[in-house]
């Protein structure tokens, strides 16, 4: 699929914003707006948004099956997403659409659902700390365009042990202050489903208007982009006799 005909949902909690001056400072409309507009200038055209405190937090059944990659970016109330709403993002996702996770979204129901583990691991939070991502799958679609790093001079930390299931490809290493190191670009497999976690964009800072982390997300959202593949089917075959 070429990035003008992907359908793009952008989903963010979008409570930080409303309660957090300093977050509203930085995204005054929202983490999902700028987003929204850095995958619209790689070309992408059909960029929805939607929110926690939408009805159905914007993601009913009508938009799901119209959306082939969601993104998703949650962190200060993921424990009031519905389970319904995450079951149906779970089939959706099981049937084929993509979906990006962000940052403190790897704590989220859905990330921890297609998972299957506690996805925790270290943080700290520091206005002096800086990040270095480094590329380490150059030949990989996600890391197209991109440098052998990318720095970011602002960056919450987050440290190993990051409990995930082995990643079927690992695009990104983070590299903090500290002398901690993270795997910040993960991709795996889930049913007919592709998922990509990122790690950069804490809430305090402006990283969802760098133009390599822009680049990213766009990559990563066409890599996740779902794919003409068969659909199996399951359950009881036909007779041996009917073979014959």
């Amino acid at each position: 699929m070429g990035t003008e005909t992907l359908r793009v949902t952008v989903w963010n909690e979008g409570r930080h914003e409303k309660t957090h001056a300093e977050v509203t400072k930085v995204y005054p409309n929202g983490l999902h707006s700028v987003i929204a507009e850095g995958l619209q200038a790689h070309g992408y055209t059909q960029v929805r948004t939607a929110t926690l405190d939408d009805p159905e937090h914007g993601l009913t059944e009508a938009v799901l099956a119209e959306t082939d990659v969601l993104l998703w970016w949650g962190h200060m109330a993921h424990g009031e997403v519905q389970d319904a709403v995450v079951e149906r993002v779970y089939r959706r996702v099981m049937d084929g659409m993509g979906l990006v996770v962000l940052h403190s979204g790897h704590f989220s129901k859905i990330f921890k659902r297609l998972m299957g583990t506690s996805c925790d691991l270290k943080w700290r939070e520091h206005d002096q700390e800086n990040e270095r991502l480094w590329v380490v799958a150059p030949a990989h679609p996600i890391a197209a365009g991109l440098p052998e790093y990318i720095d970011l001079a602002h960056e919450e930390m987050y440290g190993e042990h990051f409990d995930i299931p082995t990643p079927d490809e690992l695009v990104l290493v983070s590299w903090f202050k500290g002398g901690e190191v993270f795997r910040s670009g993960c991709c795996w497999q889930r049913g007919r489903g592709r998922v990509f976690y990122f790690r950069p964009g804490h809430e305090t800072f402006p990283t969802y208007y760098d133009a390599q982390v822009r680049r990213v997300i766009a990559n990563g959202v066409k890599w996740a982009a779902p794919v003409n593949a068969a659909a199996p089917t399951y359950g009881n075959r036909i007779p041996l006799e009917s073979l014959d």
